[in-house]
Order: structure tokens, then C-alpha cells, then sequence
């Protein structure tokens, strides 16, 4: 339970820092949301492919709450998923606001 709880906290504070700065889902809830589902969608089916083949395999954890939603697939992992991807699109949009960049070239 305890990595699950990290990882709505660390979420929460992503969310803090996106509504502070206005960086995803804060500037384009709609279009922050799609792309945060097709992410998290994507790398479900990128493991459900490893779990398949064999690649991936659950190691049971006394931080994790032991709930299983498929073979090998911990309830933590979809958890995760939303949260690297979260994590990454706002280092994205951050960055793309801070770096000097040359659009249109």
C-alpha cells in the first residue's frame, strides 16, 4: 500500500505544480487528458505484450497492496504508468517554455 500512496502523493504534487504554472492538463484539460490516456494506454499494451512474451514478471512486494488485475499486472503498475507519463509531458511543456528554442525553423 505504501508505493501506491507514493505515487498519488507524487502525483498530487505534479498536479500542484501543473495548476501552478499551467504546463498539461491546467492549460488544455481536454487535450491533456487524451494524451495522458493514449499514454497510459500504450504502455499498458507495451506490457501486456512483455507479460506475454514472458519479459515481464511480478515480484511480490510488502509495499505493494498485492491486488493483481491480470496475470503479472499489479494494480500499482496502471497507477505508475499515469504517473510517468504525467511526469514526463510536464518536464516537456517545462522545458519547452524555459529552453530557448527556435520554432518555425
Amino acid at each position: 500500500m505504501a508505493y501506491l500512496s507514493c505515487l498519488l502523493v507524487g502525483a498530487a504534487c505534479l498536479a500542484v505544480l501543473d495548476r501552478r504554472f499551467r504546463l498539461f492538463l491546467w492549460r488544455a484539460p481536454r487535450a491533456g487528458a487524451l494524451v495522458l490516456a493514449a499514454g497510459v494506454v500504450f504502455f499498458l499494451a507495451w506490457d501486456a505484450a512483455g507479460i506475454a512474451a514472458g519479459v515481464f514478471e511480478h515480484a511480490p512486494s510488502p509495499l505493494a497492496t498485492g491486488v493483481m488485475l491480470a496475470p503479472e499486472l499489479p494494480l500499482e503498475e496502471p497507477f505508475f504508468l499515469a504517473f510517468f507519463c504525467y511526469a514526463t509531458m510536464l518536464l516537456f511543456t517545462g522545458a519547452e517554455r524555459v529552453l530557448p528554442g527556435r520554432r518555425g525553423s
